[in-house]
């Protein structure tokens, strides 16, 4: 009878050890969680991916200026441009066959808009080729939550980093591992230049703890806030697309007198029908 009463005597010895544990268990996590909220969050905003090709063909710029879809002719620079609405992007085009697209927000819209410049050429009834694509430069921009002392940055930084406030008022940061440049502002923007947007992310997060230890306080009102994200890559950085800008409609009387392309004798050649 005594052994019965030692067993249940220590059930509940048993059952609050293991209540103790589930609690410790629940603290950790809820403090690992409360870790992963503090880490810092930073946005960053693509602008423009610039991106070349080449039609491996030559290509007469009066038959395309005259013949094709949202062109404009540029005989001073000897070169037309071309417009495409969905992706927004603007396509240089020269004679030798190379074609340059800008306006672009990531890689996969700029490989979008050369095809949709290579596919109107070919029905313009050029022998074009898609061939010899490549992102040339990445152009995006970032806000950190704090203010930079820039003096202090560029003095403990002198390998890597320049800052001639009489040209321009902001530090100029290279990397080579991976290849970027920045523009490191006392506002605490940066601007980042880069060959590819996997190299923009790399480049703000090795900035990152450089920059922090020259903080500052920015007061609340000189915070900007960004658009919501696009695109967003895990960690401790996020990767966003800038949104296009929604223009006001123009009515038809007004239409008349807002040309976009104006033509002058052999000068200029403009073509202003829109896409299907």
């Amino acid at each position: 009878m005594t052994e019965v009463l030692q067993v249940h005597q220590q059930q509940p010895a048993t059952e609050r050890n293991a209540d103790i544990g589930i609690v410790v268990e629940a603290e950790t996590q809820c403090q690992e969680h409360t870790e992963t909220k503090t880490e810092p969050v930073i946005d960053i905003v693509i602008n423009n991916v610039v991106c070349s090709f080449n039609t491996r063909c030559h290509l007469n710029l009066r038959k395309i200026a005259t013949e094709g879809i949202n062109v404009e002719y540029k005989r001073e620079n000897g070169m037309v441009s071309m417009k495409i609405r969905h992706p927004k992007a603007t396509a240089s085009i020269w004679s030798s066959g190379k074609i340059t697209c800008t306006g672009a927000t990531s890689e996969e819209e700029a490989k979008k808009a050369g095809r949709k410049v290579a596919r109107a050429l070919q029905k313009l009834g050029f022998n074009v080729k898609f061939a010899s694509f490549r992102v040339v430069n990445v152009l995006a921009t970032c806000i950190l939550p704090f203010a930079i002392r820039i003096q202090t940055f560029s003095d403990e930084n002198r390998n890597n980093a320049s800052y001639e406030p009489e040209l321009h008022p902001g530090v100029t940061y290279k990397i080579k591992d991976p290849k970027a440049t920045l523009k490191v502002f006392s506002t605490g923007s940066i601007t980042v230049t880069a060959p590819r947007v996997s190299n923009v992310q790399s480049a703000i997060e090795h900035v990152y703890p450089l920059v922090y230890e020259h903080k500052m306080y920015k007061p609340p009102s000189s915070v900007k806030t960004l658009p919501e994200a696009a695109v967003e890559v895990s960690g401790p950085t996020k990767i966003k697309r800038k949104k296009p800008k929604i223009t006001k409609s123009i009515d038809l009387d007004e239409e008349d007198e807002c040309s976009s392309f104006e033509s002058s004798g052999d000068e200029s050649y403009s073509s202003d029908a829109s896409f299907d």
